[in-house]
């Protein structure tokens, strides 16, 4: 016992002497901001990986885009010179800004312009892409919580899309009543329900969120078209 003491001692001693004298606490603390840089850096490209996706995917729109209308007055100018009617190119509706049967764009594809273009505040279009990807991929594992409430804020603030804002933030209410985006959720969905006239939905609503959020900001703006809708329903 004495001797195992003796060597602990000594070992101590021995590692309190390097930290001290050997530079090893330079070396411990050196290799800690090392390791926080780097991954901090990891962060950093991360974050810049995101938006050059987001960037990669706008840009291959717009080149399918072109694509897809020289290849249409090519197929126009030929037709016209033979006298036939173009069958095998689909006509683009001008404010269908997906245009999924001519791009056939993939899941991550409709995503990543999705939210690329509710960063930059171009709601319509934000709005549309993500409603395409909510529309013919209900199942796929790339809509999350997080998606339908990107979908449901876009299509709120083009300020006609309420009825698609209502239809994606319910899906999120109902199915994800654990999401970090639960309580925005219901703020932006009674809203949405305000917007529409829908003044029983609206209530039903804000009265649930009245009665278990009464003290957060949400409820704050809530509230001022609570006592406005309350008073003319009653009334």
């Amino acid at each position: 016992m004495k001797i195992f003491f003796i060597f602990t001692l000594m070992a101590f001693g021995y590692v309190f002497s390097l930290w001290k004298w050997g530079g090893l606490d330079t070396s411990v603390m050196m290799k800690w901001n090392q390791q926080f840089e780097y991954e901090r850096k990891s962060q950093v490209l991360a974050r810049e990986n995101r938006v050059l996706t987001a960037k990669v995917s706008d840009l291959q729109y717009q080149i399918s885009q072109l694509e897809s209308r020289n290849k249409y007055f090519s197929a126009q100018k030929k037709n016209a010179e033979s006298g036939r009617k173009i069958a095998s190119v689909p006509i683009q509706n001008p404010d269908d800004l997906v245009a999924y049967e001519v791009y056939r764009w993939t899941p991550e594809k409709l995503l990543a312009i999705g939210e690329k273009e509710l960063h930059f505040k171009n709601f319509e279009k934000s709005a549309q892409f993500y409603n395409e990807l909510i529309g013919r991929f209900p199942a796929h594992a790339i809509v999350s919580d997080r998606v339908l409430f990107g979908a449901g804020v876009a299509a709120f603030e083009t300020g006609k899309r309420f009825d698609w804002s209502e239809k994606h933030l319910s899906r999120l209410v109902k199915n994800y009543p654990k999401s970090e985006f639960y309580r925005g959720a219901k703020l932006w969905l009674a809203l949405a329900q305000y917007q529409q006239g829908h003044h029983d939905k609206f209530l039903a609503t804000v009265e649930e969120f009245r009665l278990k959020y009464r003290n957060t900001e949400e409820w704050k703006i809530l509230s001022r078209y609570y006592e406005d809708i309350n008073y003319k329903v009653k009334k």
